[in-house]
């Protein structure tokens, strides 16, 4: 099992290297970012195990940022923030939070927060499984979103990603275009059954064409997830 890796989003640069250094320390991996913009990029681009999110950053707040990472993610965040800014407890939970911490704070009670939070998160091992899609090389994780290929990661928006996920835990079931733009895209949605080849076409792009496993066209009725 690799380490662990934890994303520090904090706009004073030293305060973020001095906590980078502690948690190297303690056996975890580190990134840095020092704005609300590139922490939502990061996030999604390091899946990092852990968020470690200053409140006020430039960009985006950390609300802000927190907000947009819960879009898609459970990743666990604890917000850190200084002593007497306005800080509303309950509205960073609310937005998805997991706990914060007021700086100045001691570097070991940081990294025992954080080893709490993480021993909270540890998934049981039927839980990993079930949210775990294996075909061949490639790998489907629905609790964070993420496509890997090899080992490779994949950049899935969110749309392609419902759909590949969606196929694939119904494999070999076939579908036909407007169950999919229901199922995906809801009832409300103005479009045309294009929609769902367009994204198929995206998906087949990224995947390996020489895999075993893929979307599949079954003529005149629709698409299945299968063995090619």
């Amino acid at each position: 099992m690799g380490k662990q890796k934890i994303l520090i989003v904090d706009d004073d640069k030293h305060i973020a290297e001095l906590i980078s250094l502690y948690m190297m320390k303690d056996g975890y991996e580190t990134e840095e970012v020092y704005d609300g913009r590139e922490a939502v990029k990061m996030a999604e681009s390091f899946q990092p195990d852990l968020i470690l999110l200053d409140l006020m950053l430039p960009g985006l707040d950390g609300y802000q940022v927190c907000t947009e990472i819960r879009k898609t993610s459970r990743v666990p965040i604890i917000m850190l923030t200084a002593k007497g800014e306005t800080f509303d407890k309950v509205l960073g939970l609310e937005l998805g939070a997991d706990d914060y911490i007021v700086k100045p704070f001691d570097p070991k009670e940081l990294v025992a927060r954080v080893k709490a939070v993480l021993r909270r998160y540890e998934p049981k091992q039927e839980e990993v499984d079930k949210n775990r899609l294996k075909f061949g090389g490639l790998e489907i994780n629905l609790s964070n979103y993420s496509v890997s290929y090899n080992g490779k990661s994949l950049e899935f928006p969110p749309k392609e990603f419902e759909l590949l996920s969606f196929l694939a835990q119904h494999p070999n079931r076939v579908f036909t275009r407007e169950q999919l733009l229901d199922r995906i895209w809801g009832y409300e949605y103005v479009g045309d059954t294009r929609t769902v080849d367009v994204h198929v076409k995206r998906i087949r792009e990224k995947l390996n064409s020489e895999d075993e496993w893929g979307i599949l066209t079954v003529w005149s009725v629709g698409y299945k997830f299968g063995q090619k």
